[in-house]
């Protein structure tokens, strides 16, 4: 079988078409824009197109760079989209020269200055959610702001909880001995950091997250932080089905008001919703919430692709065309093919294969082991291309492979780290829903272990995969982007240097 086109060869057409080459992109999409929490510097690990370019020189906001890029023809006109941009436009408006000082404090006493509302956007995958954020950020006149993937943020939270218990002394034991609660603390030590926080891919799937997040975040909005957020779920959707989501469901109110309990009581039957309301919570409406949502997934539109980066396990001579893609790629690099070890938390993370910044896996090293978000991370700061090989059909018996696949698409994908995969299956029917029996019999031990019924448990998203579900369409929708020309370009961090 001839070898498939190499990615090398149909890159270097990528400043061709970036240049004006003929070639527009599908309506309401921009060419892709690789912002940091540095935006504001022009740094990070991609370069910004001409138009974008101009439109941070020319434009005084993101409405007038939405503008710009509509005029300039790099993108059509959505609706949906310049509904969200003219929130933003307000909102960044409102935040010039915000700070959290000493003063925000008396001033909250007086109920006077307050933070301007922050803005919860969401929508189904590929809409320009992440796209008019990007806008928003990269002309915010703050001092203090991050720009933060939320499963990154999350990571970082729980470091700084582990960290603050294991400074303090040890407690005697008794049963007068009090817990220490690190939130607030952590809370404070954010605020000081960033007085605006944007996430992408606001998500909750995980108990320990949503146990925390109603405090943490209560303590960042009475700090006076601004929170802007992107997701896939309406706030009332977070955690839906989760276990123990009626400890969770005080968050939600938190975000959309006081207008809302009533609906949120009604979703919630016997959980006490409103005597757990602070009548400061109840008061007070820390973010405005706005549907981004017309019905196209622009990540699927037709765009050049990057030669094959998608291999089926039962094609012929797969792994020979994949280690010879490896080859031509480490020919470039300054480097020998060889084991490495990365340090993360104190750990080894051992790759077998890696050359340079281009690493070769197996889905078994990346998602059989015990790996997180953490770990990904580490891969994506060291190596712009990694092989993912063997990718099993990703069944409800593998879901918890399937989670860490999904975690680390997302990893990759905030880092632009291109990717050349083998599955057992076409992308589209890559995950499979459907229970086998020993799935079920799991359940059943989980359940029990649990002390749940098969009534009470039934609904619960661990136990249906309905979270998994949802999340994976997000996956196959940033899969298909990662496979094209623009992208495996942008992740070039060797024209970068």
């Amino acid at each position: 079988m001839a070898a498939a086109a190499s990615p090398l060869v149909t890159a270097r057409c990528l400043l061709r078409v970036a240049a004006g080459s003929g070639a527009r992109l599908p309506p309401g999409r921009a060419l892709p824009v690789s912002y940091t929490a540095q935006a504001d510097e022009k740094t990070g690990s991609g370069t910004l197109t001409d138009a974008n370019a101009r439109a941070l020189l020319v434009c005084n906001g993101p409405l007038e760079h939405y503008n710009f890029l509509i005029k300039q023809e790099e993108l059509r006109n959505d609706e949906q989209q310049r509904r969200v941009v003219q929130h933003l436009q307000k909102l960044h408006e409102s935040l010039k020269g915000y700070s959290i000082s000493s003063k925000n404090l008396l001033s909250k006493l007086f109920d006077r200055n307050k933070p301007p509302k922050g803005l919860y956007v969401y929508g189904d995958v590929g809409t320009g959610k992440t796209m008019v954020m990007d806008m928003f950020y990269s002309h915010l006149q703050v001092e203090k702001k991050k720009r933060v993937h939320f499963h990154g943020f999350m990571l970082d939270v729980h470091q700084r909880i582990h960290r603050l218990k294991q400074s303090l002394p040890k407690r005697k034991a008794g049963l007068m001995a009090k817990s220490y609660d690190p939130i607030a603390p952590v809370a404070e030590e954010i605020s000081e950091e960033a007085a605006l926080l944007c996430f992408d891919e606001f998500q909750v799937t995980d108990i320990a997250d949503a146990m925390i997040l109603k405090q943490l975040f209560e303590n960042l909005f009475q700090n006076g932080v601004v929170v802007v957020a992107t997701s896939n779920r309406p706030p009332e959707d977070l955690y839906k089905n989760g276990l123990q989501r009626a400890n969770f469901v005080p968050f939600i109110a938190v975000l959309k008001g006081k207008s809302d309990l009533k609906y949120l009581n009604r979703k919630c039957v016997g959980n006490a919703l409103e005597d757990q309301q602070s009548t400061a919570q109840r008061d007070q409406k820390y973010c405005s919430t706005i549907q981004l949502d017309s019905g196209i997934d622009y990540r699927k539109q037709v765009l050049p692709a990057a030669g094959k980066l998608y291999y089926l396990t039962s094609e012929a001579d797969v792994e020979a065309v994949m280690d010879k893609l490896f080859d031509e790629l480490a020919q470039k690099q300054n480097d020998l093919t060889r084991p490495r070890i990365l340090k993360v938390q104190g750990r080894e993370l051992r790759l077998n294969k890696a050359c340079g910044t281009i690493a070769d896996f197996t889905f078994e090293e990346l998602c059989d082991r015990p790996l997180g978000a953490s770990d990904y991370l580490e891969i994506s700061k060291h190596f712009d291309t990694v092989f993912v090989r063997e990718i099993p059909l990703l069944t409800m018996a593998k879901r918890t492979q399937a989670r860490r696949f999904i975690t680390l698409i997302d990893t990759f994908y905030e880092h632009k780290v291109r990717i050349v995969c083998s599955a057992a299956s076409p992308l589209q029917g890559l995950f499979l829903v459907e229970q086998d029996s020993k799935e079920l019999q799991d359940n059943r031990v989980l359940m029990d272990d649990l002390d749940l019924s098969q009534d009470s448990a039934k609904g619960l998203s661990m136990f249906t995969g309905e979270e998994e579900i949802f999340a994976f369409q997000r996956t196959l929708s940033r899969l298909t982007e990662m496979q094209t020309e623009q992208y495996w370009n942008d992740g070039d961090r060797s024209k970068k240097t």
